[in-house]
């Protein structure tokens, strides 16, 4: 068993870590959550592995996690301090991009910027969230539509027709 938790951890814990990162806004808070979420997946791993998919079962732990974090450290994140958007072949640019991406989903709900996230950077269909999230794929459907008009709102890079293409740049 021990060798199989090893592997897994190999092979998702950077996906994680990206998952985390825009879950939590910080990479500090990212690390010890991917920390916190491998750390009781480990205590579980006989009955995490023994799961059809145990890559949903981790990933609902870091969410809850997330969700704990979200409602004992609620904060507000400035605006204020927010870079215009620089032009497409300037490097700089794209970090200041990314930086207000991660700003923006920072702004949304904890279940709505989960939905985005579980989507844009995790790739998942409705069902595979719903799942995950023990919701109706209907409510992640609407969540997802909020979530991205939201952002759009926010931020006006996200007006193009593939939010995936910004999604990409964060990894």
């Amino acid at each position: 068993m021990e060798t199989d938790f090893d592997g897994f951890v190999a092979a998702r814990s950077a996906a994680l870590f990206r998952g985390a990162l825009i879950l939590t806004g910080s990479r500090d808070a990212a690390e010890d959550l991917v920390q916190e979420t491998l750390e009781r997946a480990c205590r579980k791993w006989r009955t995490i592995s023994g799961k059809d998919a145990p890559d949903a079962y981790v990933r609902r732990i870091m969410v809850n996690l997330a969700n704990d974090r979200w409602r004992r450290f609620r904060r507000t994140v400035s605006q204020a301090d927010t870079p215009d958007r620089a032009a497409p072949g300037d490097q700089y640019g794209q970090v200041d991009s990314r930086d207000q991406l991660v700003r923006a989903l920072q702004q949304l709900p904890m279940r709505m910027r989960t939905v985005v996230v579980l989507r844009y950077f995790h790739e998942l269909s409705d069902g595979e969230i719903a799942a995950d999230l023990e919701i109706s794929a209907s409510t992640v459907r609407s969540q997802l539509a909020r979530g991205i008009e939201k952002l759009r709102s926010e931020f006006p890079a996200l007006s193009d027709p593939s939010p995936r293409q910004h999604a990409e740049g964060i990894r």
